[in-house]
């Protein structure tokens, strides 16, 4: 028996590595990019299966889901409107691109660069750029919202959180 004990022990180790193994190959990848979407029209988010381009995060809620579609049809999927500046900055497209945000306060897919944002929400990456539809005092263009992106200006500045949330 003190014989048989170790080899049985090495046996179920191998049983349960095997399965584990296995049970993770089966799981579905990850989506970071989707081809062929010549409509240019926003694509449907399967949360918890679709990753952010620029930081990785898996999206798990689409409030401030936003996409870029390049002229080729190649569609990439951002969970944070700061994510998709930061990608865009120095894509030979970006110009080009068609991007689309969700609107928060309607809940509708909108065209980024027509929306307003809000500079204060809570963002799954904590830049604080929410889009809307409809514009409120407040509200900044897609190119003032980009550009305070690229500089920093964002609430992951203590400076600017400061500012715009006393804290």
């Amino acid at each position: 028996m003190k014989k048989l004990l170790p080899v049985l022990t090495i046996i179920l180790i191998a049983a349960v590595a095997a399965i584990i193994f296995i049970s993770l190959s089966k799981k579905e990848d990850m989506i970071t990019i989707a081809k062929g979407n010549f409509q240019k029209l926003p694509l449907p988010i399967k949360t918890g299966h679709v990753n952010d381009t620029e930081c990785r995060m898996v999206i798990t809620n689409t409030t401030h889901a936003c996409e870029v579609i390049a002229p080729n049809g190649n569609t990439w999927f951002f969970d944070d409107p700061g994510c998709m500046i930061k990608w865009l900055k120095e894509k030979p497209f970006a110009k080009d691109a068609v991007l689309w945000t969700k609107a928060v306060d309607t809940g509708r897919w909108i065209d980024a660069r027509k929306a307003w944002y809000a500079q204060t929400d809570k963002t799954p990456m904590h830049y604080g750029f929410g889009a809307r539809e409809k514009k409120k005092e407040g509200y900044i263009t897609f190119d003032e919202m980009r550009l305070k992106m690229l500089r920093g200006e964002n609430l992951t500045d203590p400076r600017v959180r400061k500012k715009l949330l006393g804290y």
